[in-house]
């Protein structure tokens, strides 16, 4: 604030008679407490003073001589400070540099502030761009999944379908060799007599080619470890040597009454 900004003749009658009345209402709060004190003081001296209460009584008369000089003052009307242009130019200067203070302490709160708030801006930020990466990469693990899933539930239609043909493949293959074998390898009759060692007729039911396949291929198979069948009197004789030679089954190393189909599928 410069010199030529404030001009003494734009004091107004109605800045004189602010002043004014602000000094008054001072002097009278000034009075109210001086006579709430001389009432006080009053009744303290209507009391027998002694010897030791010389100090109070140096007390009392100084509350009166303030008494006096405070209704001396009362009659004298104050003087208000002349509004010339140093006065004028020293408030403005006061004024000035309070509000300059004030401001500045509002502007570096102001900042402070705003500091704060742009590391928790750019904190956010920050977070908000790694869920973004965490749901981009979800939604490319979703769509992997999903395509994962359509490709193996394809997968595992096309096996189901496969496992049904090879299982009616395989029906049809067992149903032709039951029939080959009954129609090329058929038994010269069921009912055979045997004669035993105590010369005694024994009649055997035998078993057809295929079944005895049947039974060494569902031992081989629920018995892996030990494929190996006891030959029974069910078993004609001529049936065995034809596995036996044509290397479709194995008699046993130890046991020569035990044989066991060939692992072809191993």
């Amino acid at each position: 604030m410069s010199n030529q900004d404030l001009d003494p003749d734009s004091t107004t009658d109605e800045d004189v008679t602010a002043a004014k009345e602000e000094l008054i209402k001072k002097c009278e709060e000034m009075w109210k407490d001086l006579q709430e004190y001389q009432n006080k003081l009053s009744l303290i001296g209507t009391e027998t003073l002694t010897d030791s209460n010389a100090q109070l009584s140096l007390l009392i008369m100084q509350v009166k001589c303030l008494t006096a000089e405070l209704s001396q003052w009362q009659k004298e009307i104050p003087e208000i400070l002349p509004l010339n242009e140093e006065v004028l130019v020293t408030l403005g200067k006061e004024e000035f540099q309070k509000l300059r203070h004030d401001l500045e302490l509002v502007l570096s709160t102001v900042q402070s502030k705003n500091g704060k708030l742009k590391e928790d801006l750019e904190r956010e930020q920050q977070w908000l761009d790694e869920q973004q990466q965490i749901f981009e990469s979800l939604i490319v693990l979703h769509n992997e999944l999903k395509h994962q899933t359509v490709t193996e539930s394809r997968t595992f239609k096309e096996l189901k379908t496969k496992l049904h043909d090879v299982k009616e493949y395989k029906e049809k293959l067992l149903v032709t060799l039951s029939e080959f074998l009954e129609d090329h390898f058929p038994l010269p009759d069921r009912n055979v007599k045997k004669k035993g060692k105590n010369t005694q007729e024994s009649t055997i039911q035998l078993i057809t080619l295929h079944e005895m396949l049947e039974i060494l291929l569902n031992r081989l198979f629920d018995v892996p470890h030990d494929p190996y069948v006891k030959i029974s009197d069910s078993f004609w004789p001529p049936y065995i040597e034809l596995l036996l030679r044509n290397g479709i089954a194995l008699r046993h190393p130890e046991d020569p009454n035990r044989i066991r189909l060939e692992a072809f599928h191993q």
